[in-house]
């Protein structure tokens, strides 16, 4: 993981995580109006429209230079195609961060997930100084846990019916590390 501060990038092995741009807005409108991508995230809207995307990225950077968070676009490092979005919010009353992501259906299971989460726990930890990184996953989505088990995050518990999506009740798993267990 190489972060570049100047640009706002993270450069990976075969990922570039770079701050979204208006530009993308359609790319990413196509990669989120996915009902399989809707049902396994706590607050992307479906149908996934334009505007949904504009307004979600309309505030990133000034998110980022406020270190409240860090949303990056999960792109190839050689073609720039975008794949998805992976965001570290910053705690900084309780120097923890949360991590969440989305890839895009067609690229499941290219490990991009994997990538994208390790270099942002490194980011977490080494540029932002974090304490603690955790994470949470409906337990109907097993996919995500696999990503962050294979991050180094343990299972610390998980909060019962906990929310309310598509009428019925989910169990969040939560997942964390802390930073001497990196």
């Amino acid at each position: 993981m190489i972060y570049d501060r100047q640009n706002k990038t993270i450069s990976a092995e075969r990922l570039m995580l770079r701050l979204f741009e208006t530009s993308d807005a359609t790319e990413v409108t196509k990669l989120c109006n996915n009902y399989n991508i809707y049902k396994n995230t706590l607050y992307l809207p479906y149908p996934y429209v334009i505007t949904d995307a504009l307004s979600w990225i309309e505030n990133h950077v000034s998110n980022f230079n406020d270190n409240r968070s860090y949303e990056f676009a999960v792109t190839d490092k050689i073609t720039g195609k975008l794949y998805g979005a992976i965001a570290l919010s910053n705690n900084q009353k309780f120097n923890h961060g949360e991590i969440a992501f989305w890839i895009g259906e067609e690229f499941w299971g290219s490990g991009y997930a994997t990538e994208a989460s390790h270099s942002i726990l490194k980011f977490a930890f080494i540029e932002k100084q974090l304490h603690k990184v955790y994470a949470r996953h409906f337990n109907s989505n097993p996919a995500s846990g696999r990503v962050l088990h294979k991050i180094g995050m343990r299972k610390e518990g998980v909060l019962r019916e906990h929310v309310m999506k598509e009428n019925r009740y989910e169990d969040l798993v939560y997942y964390g590390i802390l930073k001497n267990e990196m």
